[in-house]
This record gives C-alpha cells, sequence and structure tokens, in this order.
C-alpha cells in the first residue's frame, strides 16, 4: 500500500495515514486483535512484504508535488520518502513496529524540524488503533549517520513523551544501545518479539550505521550502500572498506530479502547516474539491492589494495570525496 500525503504537517498526516485503518490482510486472533509476532531468530522464517513499482520523487510540477510518500511494506515494516520538491537529496525513512516498541531510522531533509515528526506519530497511532492498542508503544528515533539530509527533523521529537531521541554520534549510540567496543560489536535491539541488529559501518559517516531487522531479512545501510554515488575520502577509506567488509560477513549466514539504502542516484539505465541536486528523476533505479551487488563492491574495494579511485559498477559508484577548500 503506498499513500502519497501534501499540505500542513497535521494534513499531511491525516489524509497518508487513514489508509492504514483499511483492512491489511493480516492475520486475526480473537476479538479481531492482530496475532502477537513469534520471535524470529535471524535463520528463521522471513515476514514478506511488498515494495512498489516506482518511488515519488520531485516534480515535474513541484506545486502539485506532495511532501511525503508511505509505503507499507508490510503491516509493522514502512517506508517513507521526502519529495525532492523539499529536498534533492530525497531521503528514504524506515519505520519498523514491534510488540514494545517501534523504531524510526532518519528524520528527513530540509525544512522538517516541525514537519516530519507529527507524520511519524499520526503513522504510529493509526497503526495503535488497527491493532487495537491502548497503552502508548515507545519510539525510538536513531539515525542511519549524522549528516543533515537525516537529521534534519530531529526537533520535532525532542521532549515528546514516549519519543527516545538517539543522537546521531558514537558516543551517544554506544550508550543507548550498549555498544562496548566501536566498530567492531553487533548488538540488537529488542523492540519486542522483533530483533534488529545494529551494524556499526563508519567510512562515509563516523557514526554510520547499519540496520538488520530479523522479521524480513531487509538489511537498511544508510548513505553507506545504495543505488548511487557512495562517498568516501581518502582517510576514511580503510574505515570504509573495514565497515564493508563487515557487512559481508555479517550476511554471511543470514537470509536477505532486500538491502535498503537511502537515497536513489542511479537511473534505470546500468552504469548512469543523475547529476547531483537533480530534483525530478522519473526514470531511476529501484531503491532495492542485493546482496550480490553487496559482493560486486566488496571484490571491487579489494582490488583497490587500498588505494581509494572512483569504481563505476552497474548499480552503484564508489566515489572520493573532493576534499572542501579551506576556510
Amino acid at each position: 500500500m503506498t499513500t502519497i500525503v501534501k499540505g500542513s504537517a497535521a494534513a499531511m498526516a491525516a489524509v497518508c495515514l487513514a489508509a492504514l485503518t483499511a483492512g491489511t490482510g493480516q492475520a486475526q486472533g480473537p476479538a479481531g486483535a492482530a496475532q502477537a509476532m513469534p520471535p524470529q531468530p535471524a535463520s528463521a522464517f522471513l515476514e514478506p512484504g511488498v515494495l512498489p513499482k516506482a518511488w515519488m520523487t520531485g516534480g515535474p510540477k513541484c506545486m502539485e508535488q506532495p511532501a511525503w510518500q508511505v509505503h507499507e511494506y508490510n503491516p509493522n515494516f514502512f517506508i517513507i520518502r521526502q519529495s525532492g520538491c523539499i529536498h534533492y537529496e530525497k531521503p528514504f525513512l524506515f519505520l519498523i513496529f514491534g510488540r514494545d516498541r517501534a523504531l524510526l531510522e532518519d528524520t528527513g531533509a530540509g525544512n522538517v524540524a516541525q514537519a516530519t515528526a507529527p507524520m511519524v506519530m499520526e503513522l504510529i497511532a493509526r497503526w495503535q488503533a488497527r491493532n487495537h492498542r491502548t497503552t502508548p508503544i515507545e519510539l525510538i528515533v536513531t539515525h542511519s549517520h549524522s549528516h543533515g539530509d537525516h537529521v534534519a527533523g530531529d526537533a520535532g521529537f525532542k521532549g515528546r513523551a514516549n519519543v527516545t531521541l538517539v543522537e546521531a554520534s558514537v558516543p551517544a549510540l554506544q550508550a543507548a544501545f550498549g555498544i562496548k567496543a566501536w566498530p567492531t560489536d553487533i548488538v540488537s535491539i529488542d523492540l519486542g518479539k522483533r530483533v534488529v541488529d545494529l551494524i556499526p559501518i563508519p567510512g562515509h559517516d563516523v557514526a554510520g550505521i547499519a540496520l538488520y531487522d530479523r522479521q524480513t531479512g531487509v538489511l537498511l545501510t544508510g548513505d553507506s550502500f545504495y543505488p548511487g554515488r557512495l562517498y568516501v575520502g581518502d582517510d576514511q577509506f580503510a574505515t570504509f572498506a573495514a565497515s564493508h567488509q563487515r557487512l559481508v560477513d555479517f550476511t554471511r549466514d543470514k537470509p536477505v530479502a532486500h538491502i535498503l539504502g537511502t537515497h536513489i542516484e542511479q537511473t534505470s539505465t546500468p552504469f548512469v547516474d543523475y547529476p547531483r541536486g537533480t530534483v525530478y528523476q522519473p526514470d531511476e533505479h529501484p531503491l532495492e539491492l542485493t546482496r550480490g551487488v553487496l559482493l560486486e563492491l566488496n571484490d571491487a574495494i579489494v582490488g583497490l589494495k587500498g588505494r581509494l579511485d572512483r569504481v563505476v559498477l552497474r548499480d552503484v559508484i564508489l566515489s572520493p570525496r573532493v576534499p572542501r577548500p579551506a576556510q
């Protein structure tokens, strides 16, 4: 189910999320309550989901462009895309529900300080109503990394009841999730009969993380791996390479349904990307990547033998970050 939202923050949320009260085909228990989700070890069956054929980008007429696209991958996993008309980066946000807690990754880009939170909180309220939940569920807000196009909506979550906002920094991540040895420790986040693994992956950014949802087999990789330009500086290339190897090693014995990053910059034409700053991308690559692409990039990184260079693959581009001129 994909819903488009536009207008004010409150209106956006109300219009977009009304669809959640409709039937979803979720298994029902006594008195119509959704059946409890069983504990999910990493090797168990995967809960399926559906991705859209195409995502909203931005334009061609921004006056008619909705602010958010909310897609229900399945009844407990939502993918949210911000319009390119608000910010050309068009980032993706992810909301995962467990029995006791929900987990939100990223809060958007640009002028959304008071827009992201109302939309997300209304989505949570609709999920609770659909699941006959009378007690508020706790929300944990974390980030794929600390760059501005992923933390711009943080202010709207500060001070809200039942919300824990984890700052996008290594010390905050270590304190919130019990990561003792950064970046080698892999920890688990218990959402209540749903476990999400947190894998530190610095390199693109010092506070980069990946999240693996055992329930669906979906791996969230932020800006470290997505269909587009993977920016890394010379001084961080060894760290980036080690992090990418960590993802390869982590997924070696786990089912991976999809790997989802936080942007799309590639076109549907192999090896071709949209220029930086493109708002309207009518012919873009799908969001999802496979573990095969992860392995392909890893082979390319190993082949560089520690010396960063631009590598153009079919679905991703390793892109050396150009140093900013001194001020």
